[in-house]
């Protein structure tokens, strides 16, 4: 049962008027499903090919994503709400495969496919088409240099079809994390998916050149900094220790029997989030400590908020790095991954036990058996996680913030309006 469409509803609330008018839009990854299409996709796609043959009812090429893009956001609500709301989105995991990138192993693999090609090749010209050009400013957008191109073109296909290959082979070739700036505070969204470098010797969450155009962005006066990834940072315990002691595997810490295991680990449960990258985790946690201490600007940031979303469910960390500064910015992570993929009841249990002390105990010790370095950085729950279909609402003015997640109506409720879950202050007026 997926419940009322929070957005559907976010949506019907706004054109009556009932709340607060918002500055923009965030969603964060898997717009679409290329792996787990509708009933009325999976129809076109038979009225096209064979689905004996792979990939089956999944989606295979640019003509099945237009498709897909149509028909989410095709309800005249959502077509409403999206053009008369600056939004701004990134992909995930799902708009490509569930285990898109999560290993240079799975990669191999896939390229071996002989529609593998045509699905990747779609996947990217449409999220360039659909949601990228979307995401940037009117000067970013004339410093594009394919745009004019295509404009050119009477049929672009070819061209956008070649970019979107150098998209997928070389991630120099592409460099999809934008900034928005509000008032004077500043969103940096981050592509934590098709830039991975992913050399089991040498796995990092974003390659070189995409890191050095973040840590850039960041400079500056802001009175909050927001970092939106798709894949939270800070993970529970249980998970976090569970996916760092996975990498180690894989790298071959306890040897190649036991690395080929912790590959099919990794893939059987997706690890595959910040703490599956274990130097990246650190070296953002190192990033966030010396933004919060005000390194490079004369005053740091009132809060660094990181947004997320993928895990199914919604909850609220603090963060505690080893800052030096008494007036060093507040740290949190707001995730909310709402609408609307629901876990099952064995799933949510399982997410309940990774929480668990004792799960964090095994998992901790695993690590450090793997020899997994100890993290400097630390975080708690704030807001316990919840299940229910979400969204999250980020209130900034001047150094004063606020988060409030909101849930879509029960059964018997009003269903074109949201409920409160809960609000916590993140920093005082």
């Amino acid at each position: 049962e997926t419940g009322i469409d929070a957005l559907w509803a976010y949506s019907r609330q706004l054109q009556r008027g009932d709340v607060e008018w918002p500055d923009a839009l965030l969603l964060l990854g898997d717009q679409v499903y290329a792996d787990e299409v509708s009933p009325a996709t999976a129809e076109f796609i038979e009225s096209r090919r064979d689905v004996r043959e792979p990939p089956g009812e999944e989606i295979s090429d640019f003509e099945e994503y237009t498709r897909l893009y149509r028909e989410a956001w095709s309800d005249p609500d959502i077509r409403w709400l999206l053009s008369t709301v600056p939004t701004a989105m990134i992909f995930d995991d799902h708009d490509v495969n569930d285990d898109w990138n999560i290993s240079a192993e799975w990669v191999g693999e896939m390229r071996q496919q002989p529609w593998w090609d045509a699905r990747i090749t779609g996947a990217f010209m449409s999220y360039w088409l659909y949601q990228h050009l979307g995401n940037l400013s009117p000067p970013q957008l004339d410093e594009d240099e394919l745009l004019p191109l295509v404009r050119a073109d009477e049929d672009a296909g070819p061209r956008l079809r070649e970019a979107a290959r150098r998209w997928d082979r070389e991630s120099a070739h592409s460099r999809w994390a934008y900034y928005r700036d509000f008032g004077d505070s500043r969103l940096l969204v981050i592509d934590s998916r098709a830039g991975r470098v992913l050399d089991e010797k040498r796995r990092e969450m974003i390659d070189e050149e995409e890191w050095n155009w973040i840590v850039d962005h960041a400079h500056g006066e802001f009175d909050h900094l927001v970092i939106a990834s798709t894949l939270p940072v800070f993970m529970p315990k249980g998970l976090h220790h569970l996916e760092a002691w996975n990498e180690a595997i894989c790298a071959g810490a306890w040897g190649r029997h036991a690395a080929r295991l912790g590959e099919r680990i990794r893939r059987a449960v997706d690890l595959e989030h910040w703490s599956a990258f274990h130097d990246s985790f650190e070296r953002l946690c190192d990033w966030l400590r010396a933004v919060a201490d005000g390194e490079d600007a004369e005053r740091p940031p009132s809060t660094i908020v990181l947004l997320g979303g993928d895990v199914h469910n919604a909850y609220i960390n603090q963060v505690t790095l080893p800052t030096q500064s008494a007036g060093a910015s507040r740290v949190y992570q707001i995730v909310c991954s709402p609408f609307r993929n629901p876990l099952s009841a064995m799933q949510r249990r399982s997410v309940k036990m990774i929480t668990s002390r004792p799960a964090a105990s095994v998992t901790r010790l695993l690590a450090r058996l793997a020899r997994v370095p100890r993290s400097r950085a630390d975080w708690r729950l704030i807001r316990q996680p919840s299940f229910l279909n979400s969204l999250g609402e980020l209130h900034l003015h001047n150094r004063a913030a606020r988060a409030t997640l909101y849930r879509s109506a029960h059964k018997g409720e009003e269903p074109e309006r949201l409920y409160e879950l809960d609000t916590t202050e993140l920093a005082p007026d």
